[in-house]
């Protein structure tokens, strides 16, 4: 993403950037891209994208270079220049943000807290649980509270875990994100109380994480600091 930055800043000819934060009205959108000579259908994909991005995006348009940037953290101001301006979304991805990380998968979790791509501390490990029983009758639902007592045990035991790797850092943590099986996190949120204290910052996307462990947490920090980037080009 420095790299296409790079790219930018050393590009000529005319051009404008267009910096949306998060929440930004459609119209105001559409109103302001109206000067931009694109094809109606690349003004409806930008604004789209725009639309659905929870942290906003940025429109690099100009003879050089088209393209629309969804970037990892929240953009907070509006900004329009008749130029290249890279700066802003340039600061934003040098800043040295905290950001938590719960990766967790029945059986298996992984936490940590990153300054930057810098982990600072971590956590990781396993729990017991039975895999699904397939027979029918009274011993399928004994076995089923069984089953569902071990998936509390190792829940509650997670979130001892995570409140020791977090509650040092909650009054500097800028982001939280999960990342496994959708409603086994949804389970694990719902129990576990001492989450409810850093609801304000968890970003709505979940990582696609198959096993929870040290190597995937620590490549994940990657994945949440990367950028999606939309570019057009000009078919002749």
């Amino acid at each position: 993403m420095l790299h296409l930055l790079e790219r930018l800043d050393a590009a000529g000819g005319l051009a404008i950037s267009f910096y949306m934060p998060p929440g930004l009205a459609d119209s105001e959108i559409e109103r302001t891209l109206s000067i931009v000579a694109g094809t109606a259908e690349a003004l409806l994909e930008i604004t789209s994208a725009a639309a659905r991005s929870e942290t906003g995006a940025i429109l690099f348009w100009g003879e050089e270079e088209k393209c629309l940037v969804l970037p990892p953290f929240s953009i907070t101001e509006k900004l329009f220049c008749s130029s290249y301006d890279v700066e802003a979304l340039r600061s934003l991805l040098k800043q040295e943000l905290m950001v938590a990380l719960i990766l967790l998968r029945l059986g298996a979790y992984a936490i940590g807290v990153f300054q930057g791509d810098r982990l600072v501390s971590s956590k990781v490990g396993t729990g017991h649980i039975h895999a699904r029983h397939k027979k029918g009758g009274s011993s399928q639902q004994r076995f089923a509270r069984g089953r569902q007592k071990q998936i509390e045990f190792f829940f509650d035991s997670v979130c001892g875990r995570v409140r020791e790797r977090l509650e040092p850092y909650v009054g500097q943590l800028d982001y939280m994100v999960y990342g496994g099986e959708r409603n086994t996190l949804l389970s694990f949120r719902r129990r576990c109380e001492f989450l409810k204290s850093v609801n304000d910052r968890v970003m709505r996307r979940t990582l696609n994480v198959r096993t929870p462990k040290q190597a995937t947490l620590e490549a994940a920090i990657e994945e949440v600091w990367a950028s999606e980037v939309i570019s057009w080009r000009e078919v002749n």
